[in-house]
């Protein structure tokens, strides 16, 4: 599956952010969007605890059990980040879309576009390309970018440790 380069890193950095632990601090989030292109990315004590009470909604969107609830759940995130699309040229690049005005604080427009890129998920590919990981006991979401889109795990780590549980357990019984 081919994501664009704004939208579909809009939808990792929403997953990324959602698997964000309570207690991460302010250089692990400034390094996380650093590692997503977001601009100016340093966060305050304050933006800190705004972009962890984010990732709580994001997350919801991500493990909702139908897809109605997903739709709703980023229905309200796009309703509360307040998106306002654009079509910008900066720096010498070629039009790309933003989600906030680029002159925003940092939480505004990780938001914008986190929301942005979940909805471009659901509406552009397959609203079950934003999942969560079927490992027993992980809380892990990811979006799927297989080709095939029939991710389960959010990692090789959690499918090779359920996948040699299961083989262990035919073992016992066989």
């Amino acid at each position: 599956m081919y994501f664009n380069t704004y939208g579909g890193n809009a939808a990792l950095l929403a997953a990324a952010l959602a698997n964000l632990d309570d207690r991460c601090d302010a250089p692990t989030v400034e390094a996380l969007l650093a590692e997503h292109r977001v601009a100016r990315c340093d966060v305050t004590g304050q933006q800190l605890q705004l972009l962890l009470a984010w990732r709580l909604r994001l997350w919801e969107a991500f493990a909702a059990p139908t897809r109605a609830e997903q739709v709703g759940a980023v229905n309200r995130l796009l309703t509360d980040a307040a998106a306002r699309p654009y079509v910008s040229t900066h720096d010498g690049q070629p039009p790309h879309l933003h989600y906030a005005d680029e002159n925003a604080d940092v939480v505004t427009r990780v938001r914008a576009a986190s929301a942005a890129g979940l909805a471009l998920v659901i509406t552009e590919t397959d609203p079950c390309r934003l999942g969560r990981c079927a490992a027993p006991g992980c809380r892990a979401v990811f979006v799927d970018i297989s080709r095939n889109g029939r991710r389960a795990y959010c990692s090789r780590l959690c499918a090779t440790r359920v996948h040699v549980s299961a083989h262990r357990d035919r073992k016992r019984r066989g």
